[in-house]
This record gives C-alpha cells, structure tokens and sequence, in this order.
C-alpha cells in the first residue's frame, strides 16, 4: 500500500466520521466544526488528485466564508430548546425513508461507475486553473452566475432572519 493510498483512507474516515458527527451533533456550532473538518479532509482529497487549485477554493470557499455565514446564522438565531421546535415521530421516519432511498441512489450510481483511471486515460490537465476556468466560463457561465444569486439571495435571507424588531 502506497502512502497516497494511506493518506486517502486515513482522510476518508475523518471525512465520514465528521459528516456522521455534522448529522448526530446536538449542538449546532459543534455540527458547523465538524462540517469544516470534513471539508478540509475533502481539500486533502483535492490535493491527493493534483488539483492544488480546487483545494485552496474549496478551502477559502466553503471552510472559510459559507461557515463563517452558517455560524453568524446560528448565532442570530439563537436555537434553544424552548424555543426548538419538536417533530413528530412519522417525521422522524420520514427522514430515514428518505435517507435510505439516497443510499440506494448513491450505491447504484457507483455500480453504474467505470472502473479505476489508469495512466493512459488519465488526463493530467483536470485540476489546473486554466482548464477549470475555460470549462467555467464556457459550459457553466449561467449555472455560475445563478449560484452567484443565489448566495445574495441567502445573505439577504440571513440578515433579515437576524434583524432584530424595533417597535
């Protein structure tokens, strides 16, 4: 087993670890550290595929600004138990059913999966910047734009949400 293949195992479980704690968490902010760890152990992957530049953004992107906007969101809007709504139990299940569903998604879309890159289909070009602004700014320019509106419309959200009533 090569060191590449250790370090990927090593970061996939903390990314699994961290993204079951980000959903088992009773604390919000403790769900919000535990989501940026795994975000940086999804970075680590980034870094083990050669896309140096998809690591940092993600990084800056994600770990840094969108965190930092879910913790002031938390923090506004001050979850408490009292003031926490309880969901009934069909919810509860609910959520499993649909859960599971994803899982069976998930498990069929990797048996439909093409087997391992070898070197000679591998194309060492996927991670540069040059090669993800070209495919951003040509065959993505409108879904980038619409989750660059989207991110307004969800600071917009935020700050009214944390607005405080002055009558």
């Amino acid at each position: 087993m090569t060191t590449t293949e250790i370090l990927f195992f090593i970061l996939t479980g903390i990314a699994f670890f961290s993204g079951a704690m980000v959903v088992m968490s009773r604390n919000p902010v403790y769900s919000v550290l535990y989501l940026i760890t795994m975000f940086f152990a999804i970075a680590g992957h980034y870094i083990l595929l050669n896309a140096q530049f998809l690591a940092v953004v993600h990084i800056i992107v994600y770990a840094g600004a969108i965190m930092v906007l879910f913790l002031f969101v938390i923090m506004m809007l001050n979850l408490n138990k009292e003031t926490e709504p309880h969901n009934p139990p069909w919810v509860k299940i609910a959520a499993v059913v649909a859960g599971g569903m994803m899982m069976a998604t998930l498990v069929g879309a990797l048996k439909q999966a093409s087997g391992p890159l070898t070197k000679t289909n591998y194309d060492t070009t996927i991670g540069t910047v040059e090669r993800l602004g070209n495919v951003l700014f040509s065959d993505f320019l409108i879904p980038f734009e619409l989750s660059s509106a989207l991110f307004l419309a969800a600071m917009v959200g935020a700050v009214m949400l944390g607005k405080k009533n002055i009558h």
